[in-house]
């Protein structure tokens, strides 16, 4: 799905690679249902094809004789026919889709956001096609319990290249996949525009120390745990205010919580705002909680974009101890590490904060300030594209990237629409390097 209101970071790569002169075309297997709309959506220029989905066997042939009525998509259709025909019907129909448009767009690369369905569809029509394809891994696509080693084998075996997205991610599938496939795991780190967090380290101090939260309402996300930290600060005389923005399945879940803890005047839930909303509440908030745990579906975040922004604006950070988050947050430099799981340690770390940040301003803002100069130095977005683009190879036509959702969205039929009103699915993003 191309825009999924969660996922700034596949929008900041998309505009960084524009901006170093790439021409990108996104195709979306999966519609956006969501009203939502991050104003830096239209800043990117990339076209955004739908592209539709077979509902029935005879849906499918359709797409393929239209498909294979190109000699190109033909062959590769002759040469796969037994993998083709073993995906499911939509992912299958859908490769034959994107093969065609791919060939029509004279794109040279393919490149898949999420080891999933994109990747599964990218591959695909890589393989009809002969154009090579690569993918990026995040999070729930490489750490869930219901991810196939083998799936993820295969794709990592075919594919021109694969990014993992931190050191720990690498080296995670180099024990997954084996010495030789791990040749193959290039790491490139998610990136920020800089420009658009402007270093702010000096805030004004509320009365009541005022807490920040951000993310999707799922379990990884360690908020059941946040609340009860706040518990533990009313109960040893540090009273708190917190602000969660976010939605998600455990919304219910998380405001019967601070009813049952009494802190209905200490927490607000704010639902979902834009990055630009976010961006403003770093600066009006003392401490950035970002309390990651492991899921008890092996669902845990690779290194959440929030975490970066806040580091890049200059409000200091406490982080769960999870995958890459070391690799950005070193506690006592950086930020400050804790076990998500433990609220007396979450509780504990927003303590030193305040009392830092009352009686040690200076300690605490040269936390900051490396914290800053970490994010510059491993996530800039415009280094990320150049190490995209080396690795892609640059020539004279279309290149792609692609991003999918969850398989359970629906996705319409296929029509072209400009990226900034966007309205429907996204799977595929394809670019093109000018």
């Amino acid at each position: 799905m191309y825009p999924r209101f969660s996922e700034t970071f596949i929008v900041s790569e998309i505009l960084a690679r524009e901006a170093a002169g790439e021409d990108i075309v996104i195709f979306s297997l999966r519609p956006c249902t969501d009203a939502r709309f991050h104003p830096e959506l239209a800043r990117v220029k990339a076209p955004v094809v739908h592209v539709g989905r077979s509902s029935s066997a005879r849906g499918f042939w359709e797409v393929w004789q239209e498909a294979t009525a190109d000699p190109g998509i033909a062959a590769g259709a002759a040469d796969h026919l037994g993998e083709l025909l073993a995906l499911d019907h939509d992912d299958a129909g859908q490769a034959l889709t994107v093969a065609r448009l791919a060939r029509e767009h004279g794109v040279t690369h393919l490149h898949a956001h999420f080891a999933s369905v994109s990747t599964t569809v990218a591959r695909a029509a890589s393989q009809l096609t002969g154009i090579p394809y690569s993918f990026t891994t995040h999070a729930k696509d490489i750490f869930h319990n219901s991810v196939e080693a083998s799936d993820l084998a295969r794709k990592t075996a075919s594919a021109d290249h694969v990014i993992a997205i931190s050191d720990f991610n690498r080296d995670y599938l180099a024990r997954t996949l084996g010495p030789e496939l791990a040749e193959r795991i290039t790491v490139v780190r998610n990136g920020l525009e800089l420009d658009r967090f402007p270093y702010r380290p000096h805030r004004d101090r509320a009365e009541v120390p005022a807490l920040l939260a951000v993310g999707r309402l799922v379990e990884k996300k360690g908020f059941g745990h946040l609340l009860s930290a706040l518990a533990v600060l009313r109960d040893t005389g540090l009273p708190v205010r917190l602000d969660l923005v976010g939605t998600g399945p455990l919304e219910a879940d998380l405001a019967a919580q601070v009813r049952g803890l009494g802190l209905d005047n200490a927490v607000t839930l704010h639902g979902a705002l834009t990055q630009q909303e976010v961006r403003e509440m770093f600066d009006t908030h003392d401490v950035l909680v970002a309390p990651f745990v492991d899921g008890s579906d092996g669902n845990v975040d690779g290194l959440p974009t929030v975490l970066l922004e806040g580091m890049a604006a200059g409000i200091p950070c406490v982080a769960g101890n999870v995958t890459a988050v070391p690799e950005i947050v070193s506690d006592g430099q950086t930020g400050w590490l804790v076990d998500g799981t433990d609220p007396t340690a979450i509780a504990a770390a927003v303590a030193e904060v305040v009392r830092r940040a009352v009686a040690d301003p200076a300690s605490l803002t040269s936390v900051t300030d490396a914290a800053r100069a970490r994010v510059c130095a491993l996530h800039d977005s415009r280094v990320q594209a150049a190490e995209l683009a080396a690795l892609i190879g640059r020539g004279e036509a279309p290149v792609s990237a692609v991003t999918a959702p969850d398989r359970s969205d629906d996705a319409p039929g296929g029509d072209v629409c400009d990226g900034a009103a966007l309205d429907g699915d996204t799977l595929d993003a394809w670019e093109r390097a000018s």
